[in-house]
This record gives C-alpha cells, sequence and structure tokens, in this order.
C-alpha cells in the first residue's frame, strides 16, 4: 500500500480516542473530593422542649364525633363541648375568638377524611390562618 511518492497511506480510525475524557473525569474527581469536606451543611436552629410546649392562646377544638356532628369549645380548664351546626361553624369560630386564634380539629377515628377535609376547607376559606389536627398520642397501636 504505498503511493507513487513511496508513503504509506493513513487509514481512517472508526473508534474514538476516550485518554482525554478519562483524564478529565479523574481531575474533576479529585477537585470533588478536595472540595466536599469543605461544605457546611446548613444548620438548622430547632426550638427546645421549653418553649414549644408554652401555647400563648388558648386554642379552639372543633370535634366531629363518629356521626360527623360537629362540636367546638375553647381549650381551657372545665370548658365543654357546645354543638354547632355545619354551617354557622365559620360565624362560631370568629365569635369566639380573633381569626390569630389557633383552631385544632379532633375527629373519630371511623369519621371520614373528605368530612374532615371539608371542615378544614370552610376553617381555611373563612380566614382562619392557624389550623391544626389534634391526635391522640397515646393511643394503644400507635408507634412511639
Amino acid at each position: 500500500m504505498t503511493s507513487l511518492s513511496g508513503r504509506r497511506e493513513r487509514r481512517m480510525k472508526n473508534d474514538i480516542n476516550v485518554v482525554p475524557y478519562i483524564d478529565v473525569m479523574l481531575v474533576l474527581l479529585v477537585i470533588f473530593m478536595v472540595t466536599a469536606p469543605m461544605i457546611t451543611p446548613g444548620q438548622i436552629e430547632l426550638p427546645s422542649v421549653g418553649t414549644a410546649s408554652d401555647v400563648p392562646v388558648q386554642p379552639i377544638e372543633v370535634q366531629i364525633d363518629a356521626q360527623g356532628a360537629l362540636s367546638m369549645r375553647l381549650r381551657e380548664g372545665g370548658a365543654s363541648f357546645r354543638p354547632v351546626d355545619k354551617a354557622n361553624l365559620l360565624a362560631e369560630v370568629r365569635a369566639a375568638a380573633t381569626p390569630e386564634t389557633p383552631v385544632v380539629i379532633s375527629a373519630d377515628g371511623k369519621v371520614p377524611y373528605e368530612s374532615v377535609m371539608q371542615v378544614m376547607d370552610q376553617l381555611r376559606n373563612g380566614g382562619v390562618a392557624k389550623l391544626g389536627l389534634l391526635v391522640n398520642q397515646n393511643a394503644p397501636g400507635s408507634r412511639q
């Protein structure tokens, strides 16, 4: 395979030379290994138990029993539940406290999830800013 001038012709190669890519990859690996220990993770300051357990305002508790009937009370010593109609729930909650007063919903375990969400949606759309669910943490069968 020589040409007239006596030189050999070069043939085209069909494979890729990956050696430069491996060099670049190893350089990047070394850079990441050196810089990774220097990155500090974000710090979050969690409240201590003493400050988190103090509730400045007594919340309003809205209770949904197994039949779906609503009742409410101000969560303070000696307060009892009084029945509330679903249509008047928002007016009763507004009359009991300010918009910044927290409202907790305690529902029976047999109440459909949709009923609880309807009450939450009604209160949220009515301007209740602080809304939560009340759970029994010491119930049998609960994981601790």
